[in-house]
Order: structure tokens, then sequence, then C-alpha cells
């Protein structure tokens, strides 16, 4: 009877991990698509990325309700446990990446009516495109427990701090040479911030693969330099 209820346990998650797998492609998607939209200041694309958010909202929704349903249905074990709270934990972070990639499409309506930046959105999609790497690197490490791959994750995610900082120095620089600059810089800032927060979010991610692979939590990881410490509206 025990291995069966176990089985059945292992059955239910793996089906969970499946759901969790599905909005984290969405998850990458919308902030490829995001970066793409700011970088080619395409409106269009912009709202489909504002709107597709309304997806993952569900899909984290969904994910808590099978895993409060799998939660009462087999009563897990300690290991079983760690692993269902994870997935919690892995798709509300997820939920908020793709928060972070809806504020980013936002901003797109109002760059599309600023001075333009040399270089500002390439440099902005590039870091995206690092972040988005990285969480399809979590994703694929949390499918195969891969404890290896995400330490490699952890480790990237100092890039993302440090391409934070230069960014914030070069807008600093352009705000300071053209004062007609500061209201679309202001606006980089607070998306190149994000992303460096997409990073955290992901790092936290790969942080709970390992928790679930081997039960115990890392101690404090190395964080890139960064003095973008500017609050948007409402952040």
């Amino acid at each position: 009877m025990k291995k069966h209820t176990l089985s059945a346990f292992d059955r239910d998650l793996d089906a969970i991990r499946l759901s969790v797998l599905t909005m984290g492609g969405k998850v990458e998607a919308a902030i490829l698509d995001a970066s793409r939209a700011l970088e080619h200041r395409d409106e269009e694309l912009a709202a489909e990325v504002i709107e597709g958010d309304r997806a993952i909202d569900a899909a984290e929704q969904e994910i808590d309700s099978q895993v409060v349903r799998l939660l009462a249905l087999r009563q897990p074990q300690a290991d079983d446990l760690r692993a269902a709270v994870a997935v919690i934990k892995i798709a509300g972070e997820m939920e908020r990446l793709g928060d972070y990639a809806k504020n980013m499409a936002r901003r797109v309506a109002v760059l599309t009516t600023a001075p333009t930046i040399e270089g500002a959105a390439g440099a902005l999609r590039r870091q995206s495109r690092l972040v988005g790497q990285m969480l399809k690197d979590m994703l694929d490490s949390y499918a195969r427990l891969d404890v290896d791959l995400a330490r490699d994750v952890i480790a990237r995610d100092v890039e993302v701090d440090d391409m934070t900082n230069a960014l914030f120095r070069e807008f600093i620089t352009h705000m300071m040479e053209d004062p007609r600059n500061i209201s679309a810089c202001l606006h980089y800032i607070f998306i190149a911030k994000n992303i460096e927060r997409m990073g955290d979010l992901v790092t936290h991610g790969a942080e709970n693969v390992i928790f679930v692979a081997e039960g115990r939590r890392m101690e404090p990881r190395q964080k890139g330099h960064s003095t973008a410490t500017i609050r948007g509206p409402g952040e």
C-alpha cells in the first residue's frame, strides 16, 4: 500500500512539474519578446506581452491548486514534501518574472516617443537574453534535478549584476551630457534594474533545485557590484 501511495505521489508530482516547465516556457518567451519590443519600439509586440501575462498568472494559480490537492490527497513524507513546496516557490518566482517582463513591455509606448539613446535598447536586450538563458537552464536543471547546472546558473547571476552596473553608469553619462535624455534614461535604468531582479529570481529558482536535490540550503551567494538603486514609481 505504501509503495502504491509513493508511486501515485510521484506520478502526480511529475504532472505538476510538466505544468511548471510549460509555464517557464511562457515566461522565457515573455522576457525575450519584451526586450525585442523595446529594441524595435514595437508597440504591438509589447501589447502581446502585456496580455500574455494573464496566462502566466493563471498558470501559477493552477499549479498552486494542483500542489494543494497533492498534499491533501497524498500526505507526503519529508523528502516529498520538500519537492512539493519547491514547486510552489519556483512557480511564484516565475510569476514575478512575468510581471517584470510585462513592466518592461509597458515602457515601450513611452520610449517610442522619447529621444533615442544609442545602443541602450540593444544592451538591455543582451542583458535579457542572458537572463532568459539562465531561466532556460534553471528549468532544465529542475527537470533533471541537475545540481551542477543549477550551480552554474547561480554563478552567472554575477554577470547580470555587473551588466546592470555598467548600464547604470552609461545612462548617467547620457543624462549628464544632455538633459533631454533624462526621461528616457530613467526608464532604461528602471528596466535594467528590473532585469537584474529577474536574474535574482532565476537564481532563487536554482537554489530551490539544489534544496530539492540535496535537502539543504546554500550559503549566501556572491553578488556583483551594482549601483542601480533608483526606484521607479510603485516599485
